[in-house]
């Protein structure tokens, strides 16, 4: 597949319909000739067709790794998804015709395989183009699935409780109809834990046959399923399964689609870290308690109490803070003690404990052993979360090259798409850390969205904001945030980037506002869904809600930027500083990339229709015009009006708005 030139696929079903007969009319053409390849956004109407591409001879199959850029509504899902039915269809007979589609959210795996790809599947079927219907398949790990004999047990444990039990079985007792945990939105996380399938499944488990998580794996490997959805995390694991010789995750498959591609960077981290959390420690005391192996579960404890005494959080530091670890003599003893414990419990147990469980206990000690010798290979940390427990993170300095390794010289084709992959005009920062830096054979377009941004989106940068390290800055911020909902009626989103600011400025405007005042904090998708059921609310919200949410119509008419989203200084970006000669070079290559990327990311949950309006305020004095990024902001954002007076502001809501939005 090849990528030369930007499309838009509009969202209109009739048109998709146009779009995918004369794309299919091509694609029947060429294939009758035995020469074509396919030309990602190279038809009249925009979406994928089959293409022309040698005067006769033998099929041309085009082994290429293309990025895409392309803006919100530009109907990307129905683009790559018609290429790669479309390629199903008429490629070589000696390549597999399973499609791998790789996502970061659970919301978009859904609509794929609930929405579009039934779609597709009733109109290629009405054309006679397939003559039966498109089979895909979720893939997802153990952790999100239900074991049948966990269930059992949880339901037994809980049979005698009160009132506080009888909700706990109605919620266990929804997964009587569903194996899947996602859907199981009432269950609290320790139930979760503790009826999800075990990383270890044993093969004489006594429900094994009628296992819904075993049918489930059988079903999906069937040979029916010719397009399959994961995250990213899943092909990741597959593809290391491959490199290590072990029976794969996923089906055998030549085209790979990444979708949410800017996520994938974050998603190899976490694979290629290793980590050991003082949690997991106790959690392994636990089930030595539980196998009624005392003795050696409270040595595991002591060891972890050690250890855990030399890693007490400075109260200085803020919540869920990063801070290099150093070797000092107490924790070079404590590490020795736990390491010594950890290694002969593996060596001393294998015949009492299950496989995996040995298998834990070595690989806690391996990394345990990363910083007995300081590793020069990897960055080492401390991760302390929101309670002050420390986990010990050892994270690779090689990422890009094991992403190369792992996904892009297999010799298969793959698409890799997402609105925010290119920053500043410039797919180098994401070819860099993506592992793309020495394929010859990557191909880049950016497809920019087709809303009309001057005429529904008004730009907001005052120009008195003091700078962020004022002391007088959040005061101010608080007050103009409140002139910004007040000139747009509410209908408020409020994105921060970091959740001490979120709530000092939430304090001061509690009893200030005239409408609804939200707060979401991690996890909050069911403050977000209140938040869209109220008429003209105001959500504070930070982390996820900078991407990945929807908040189409007037549901979200001003979006306020507080801060520009640079990344925090942490031990990692610490060490990919060193590897650039000046602070300046780092900041131009890394810094100033990253903060367009994750700005583009916000702004784009202002305007998701043709037809939404939306007020998008920057209060930060950085991006005031003469400032040192007003020039950065400007070029990561679409083209739209600009001022800095606020009742120019309450003007074009005026303008903009019918009478209903003001009732």
């Amino acid at each position: 597949m090849t990528c030369r030139r930007s499309y838009v696929c509009p969202p209109r079903r009739t048109d998709v319909c146009v779009s995918l007969r004369r794309a299919i009319h091509f694609a029947r053409k060429e294939a009758k000739a035995g020469f074509f390849a396919f030309d990602y956004g190279a038809g009249d109407n925009d979406t994928p067709v089959a293409r022309h591409t040698r005067p006769g001879g033998r099929p041309r199959v085009v082994i290429s790794k293309t990025l895409c850029d392309a803006g919100v509504g530009i109907g990307k899902t129905h683009a790559y998804l018609v290429a790669c039915l479309l390629w199903q269809i008429y490629r070589p007979a000696q390549l597999p015709c399973t499609v791998i589609i790789s996502t970061s959210s659970v919301a978009l795996q859904n609509a794929i395989v609930r929405e579009y790809l039934p779609f597709l599947s009733r109109v290629l079927l009405k054309m006679e183009v397939i003559d039966k219907p498109i089979h895909a398949a979720v893939r997802k790990g153990k952790e999100r699935f239900v074991c049948e004999a966990r269930l059992s047990e949880r339901l037994v444990q809980i049979r005698s409780k009160t009132q506080a039990g009888n909700r706990q079985k109605a919620a266990l007792r929804v997964l009587g109809k569903t194996y899947d945990l996602d859907e199981a939105v009432d269950i609290s996380e320790f139930d979760r834990s503790h009826v999800c399938v075990p990383p270890f499944c044993p093969h004489n488990c006594d429900v094994r046959d009628f296992c819904r998580y075993q049918q489930y794996l059988r079903s999906a490997r069937g040979a029916d399923v010719t397009v399959q959805v994961c995250n990213h995390n899943f092909l990741l694991a597959d593809a290391e399964h491959r490199l290590q010789g072990i029976r794969p995750l996923l089906k055998e498959h030549h085209i790979l689609v990444v979708d949410e591609a800017h996520k994938l960077p974050e998603a190899a981290r976490q694979m290629y870290s290793r980590s050991v959390s003082q949690e997991k420690l106790r959690t392994f005391c636990r089930l030595l308690q539980k196998e009624h192996l005392t003795r050696e579960a409270s040595r595991l404890a002591e060891s972890q109490e050690a250890l855990s005494a030399t890693l007490e959080r400075d109260d200085r530091l803020e919540e869920e803070a990063r801070v290099t670890f150093v070797l000092t003599p107490p924790r070079a003893r404590a590490l020795e003690f736990a390491v010594t414990c950890l290694r002969q419990l593996a060596a001393h147990l294998t015949h009492c404990l299950s496989e995996w469980m040995v298998r834990q206990l070595k690989d806690m000690a391996d990394t345990l052993e990363i910083f007995q010798r300081e590793d020069p290979c990897c960055v080492l940390y401390v991760q302390y979360d929101k309670t002050g427990a420390p986990t010990l993170c050892a994270a690779s300095r090689e990422v890009p090259a094991q992403l190369e390794r792992a996904l892009w010289t297999s010799g298969k084709a793959a698409i890799l798409t997402s609105g925010t992959l290119a920053s500043g005009n410039s797919f180098t920062r994401i070819k860099q850390i993506l592992g793309l830096e020495r394929n010859i054979r990557t191909s880049f377009f950016e497809a920019l969205s087709p809303f009309n941004y001057k005429q529904n989106c008004l730009l907001y940068i005052p120009g008195d904001m003091p700078p962020p390290s004022n002391t007088k800055n959040v005061d101010i911020l608080a007050q103009r945030i409140e002139e910004l909902t007040e000139a747009t009626y509410g209908h408020a989103l409020v994105l921060f980037t970091s959740y001490r600011l979120m709530g000092e400025v939430h304090a001061m405007l509690q009893n200030r506002l005239p409408f609804p005042l939200l707060e979401a904090w991690r996890n909050g998708q069911q403050i977000i869904r209140l938040f869209k059921c109220l008429p003209n609310a105001v959500l504070f919200a930070a982390g996820p809600c900078w991407e990945g949410i929807d908040f189409p119509g007037d549901m979200v008419s001003l979006l306020v930027i507080a801060r520009l989203p640079f990344p925090v200084p942490d031990p990692l970006s610490e060490a990919e500083q060193k590897q650039y000669p000046s602070l300046h070079d780092y900041i131009q290559t890394v810094v100033l990339p990253d903060m367009q990327r994750k700005l583009r990311q916000g702004f784009g949950r202002a305007i998701r229709t043709e037809t939404d309006t939306c007020v998008v305020a920057i209060l930060d004095q950085r991006a005031e015009k003469g400032q040192r990024y007003h020039n950065a902001v400007l070029e990561a954002l679409p083209k739209c009006r600009i001022t800095d007076n606020m009742e120019q502001v309450a003007q074009f809501i005026q303008e903009q708005k019918g009478p209903e939005y003001f009732v």
